[in-house]
């Protein structure tokens, strides 16, 4: 694209989606971090609205791209755990954007398809078949210094450098082509996600040492986990993300597209860093399921922090609602737009979260309260008959969820207070009503 090219004032806005893998809401400088990791999302937050209260509906990473895609939850979309497919008529954002008029791009990891690492074929690209370039399992077809995905005809693309940076490249030839029609790009990375068949993060060459002393999270420091080999690398892995989320803007910036460009920056899930369980994610403590959220562009410069509670489930239909669509009533989610311009009266008061893998489970979380109720062992369906309280956190005195709460017949009452809300959130699902045994609190 040449550098004069411009966008048609009366276009529709254009949206980058940019998506990072398991990084946790306290790594963006716009969450209070005092990282310093994030100084060009924190820049875009600044004009944008930033989610303060943002949250997975499931901290795994298939069924929360099952989730990204649908805008349903991981129950009705069949993807409950990693491993099981999207179906190949399920409806996706791609389709409805596709159907809009839009031009529509994903790039880098997919997770939907269980291929390994052969090509995702067409009909499983979820409705993504214009521009795919494509891994259904990155963290096996690539290395951090060896980016490789399949594009559309199933031929092997290739990119030299660290993995983060050649995908940015790859992107940076999508956006800068001329702009006939407004265009999707959704560009999923795995960092800061661990490579999975080294079994540690890793960062750009030199990027781990700057962070050797760096800050640590008062959840992570006060429990036995890896985070002490893990957190330089995990914070370089998003030192150079945010770095390229820069060269992304400046990219729209001098195309002429900055201005009309939607850019949502999100991630799947959180990390705790194995202290919770014995990997991971896959809990419903706030390091898993807490997540950035910050959208500028069209509609959402407005320098707001928006203390709502919102959920992975909206970001679909937002996507919808930018692109001029209503949202389709299959979605669970809602439009974010009319929150970045203030308060919406009303709004929902908590979030529901699905959790599976390490356990089958369901949370609700409100502005104050974490309340989970877990599934005996036994093999998983996705969901139980049967579950018993397992957490109860009152995160307003114990932001770390440090002190589990369940069982103790001084929160009884509040306990049962949440326990309705998880019920009802469940039921709006479809999911059936459990029996939910109490907690004993053995003191």
């Amino acid at each position: 694209m040449s550098e004069e090219a411009t966008v048609p004032a009366t276009r529709r806005p254009n949206i980058l989606v940019f998506f990072t893998d398991q990084q946790r809401w306290d790594t963006v400088g716009a969450y209070h971090s005092p990282l310093d990791l994030t100084p060009h999302l924190d820049a875009a937050a600044r004009r944008g609205t930033t989610f303060l209260n943002a949250f997975t509906c499931q901290p795994v990473c298939g069924p929360a791209r099952s989730c990204l895609q649908s805008g349903r939850y991981a129950t009705q979309t069949g993807c409950w755990r990693n491993s099981i497919p999207l179906r190949r008529d399920e409806v996706t954002i791609g389709h409805h954007l596709a159907q809009a008029g839009y031009r529509t791009g994903y790039l880098g990891k997919w997770h939907l398809a269980e291929t390994g690492t052969a090509p995702v074929p067409l009909e499983q690209r979820g409705g993504w078949t214009e521009f795919w370039e494509a891994a259904d399992i990155l963290e096996f077809v690539s290395h951090p210094d060896d980016f490789r995905v399949y594009d559309r005809d199933n031929a092997l693309v290739t990119e030299p450098g660290y993995r983060v940076d050649a995908q940015t490249n790859r992107a940076l030839h999508f956006v800068r082509q001329p702009p006939a029609e407004p265009w999707c790009l959704l560009i999923s990375y795995l960092e800061p996600h661990h490579q999975n068949d080294l079994r540690r993060h890793v960062a750009p060459d030199g990027y781990a040492a700057r962070y050797r002393d760096a800050w640590v999270p008062g959840d992570l420091r006060a429990l036995p986990g890896n985070w002490r080999q893990e957190w330089a690398d995990y914070c370089g892995c998003i030192a150079s993300l945010d770095e390229n989320y820069g060269r992304l803007t400046a990219a729209l910036a001098e195309t002429g597209q900055l201005d009309d460009t939607v850019v949502i920056f999100v991630t799947d899930h959180g990390s705790h860093f194995c202290t919770r369980n014995a990997e991971y994610k896959r809990s419903c403590h706030e390091a898993s399921v807490h997540i950035p959220l910050v959208i500028s562009g069209p509609g959402f410069d407005h320098g707001r922090r928006a203390e709502e509670l919102v959920s992975l489930l909206d970001v679909p239909a937002t996507i919808c609602g930018v692109a001029g669509l209503a949202v389709p009533p299959a979605m669970q989610g809602r439009d974010l737009a009319p929150l970045a311009r203030g308060p919406v009266d009303p709004w929902r008061d908590e979030v529901l979260i699905q959790i599976s893998e390490s356990c089958t489970a369901r949370a609700v979380r409100t502005a104050r309260w974490k309340y989970a109720i877990t599934a005996p062992p036994g093999p998983q369906t996705g969901a139980s008959l049967v579950y018993q309280e397992s957490h109860l956190y009152d995160l307003w005195a114990d932001p770390h969820e440090l002190v589990n709460l369940v069982g103790r017949p001084a929160w009884r009452a509040q306990a049962d207070d949440l326990q309705q809300r998880l019920l009802r959130q469940m039921a709006a699902a479809g999911e059936a009503t459990p029996e939910i045994l109490a907690a004993r609190f053995l003191g």
